[in-house]
């Protein structure tokens, strides 16, 4: 006869109550998966004021430099970052040491879900760059290659502008 089919209920009692212990056991041992925080050292203050661009196809130099000195203002183009959905790339623009505005110039368009996801992402991840006035911003929900590359391309575009 099984061990569970005679009539003790205390031996029954004692083994669901340890089953149930080992459980909440394993479950607990369970770690969350957290992304790593990209460490950044601080970058010196930039030492001239002009306007500089940079040149398309993902280099993140400055390619000439021209304007007024007296506005301090730059507009610099971060390294396209390949995703998993296709390649992301970001210019920013910055007057007297503070990012003024941040366009997405490259994302994934190919099809109606990535643009459906970009048309929400993309200003929220702009927002926040402006708010934050560093790549230090967080994913947006359901974009995650893309904030992951729209990240990587602004912290190119900042490193460029000596923020």
């Amino acid at each position: 006869m099984h061990p569970l089919k005679k009539n003790r209920p205390l031996r029954r009692i004692v083994l669901a109550s340890a089953v149930t212990a080992s459980g909440l056991v394993m479950l607990l041992a369970l770690k969350p998966h957290t992304t790593p925080e990209i460490a950044v050292a601080p970058a010196p203050a930039p030492s001239s004021s002009s306007t500089a661009t940079a040149g398309s196809g993902g280099s993140s130099s400055s390619s000439g430099s021209s304007g007024s000195t007296t506005t301090g203002t730059k507009t610099v183009t971060g390294d396209t970052v390949q995703t998993r959905w296709g390649p992301v790339q970001v210019k920013i623009t910055v007057k007297n040491g503070k990012i003024t505005d941040v366009t997405a110039v490259q994302y994934p368009s190919d099809n109606p879900r990535d643009q459906e996801i970009n048309s929400y992402a993309l200003p929220q991840l702009k927002s926040e760059a402006l708010a934050a006035q560093s790549a230090k911003i967080d994913t947006v929900s359901g974009a995650t290659y893309t904030s992951d590359g729209y990240r990587q391309s602004l912290q190119s575009a900042l490193d460029s502008a000596g923020l």
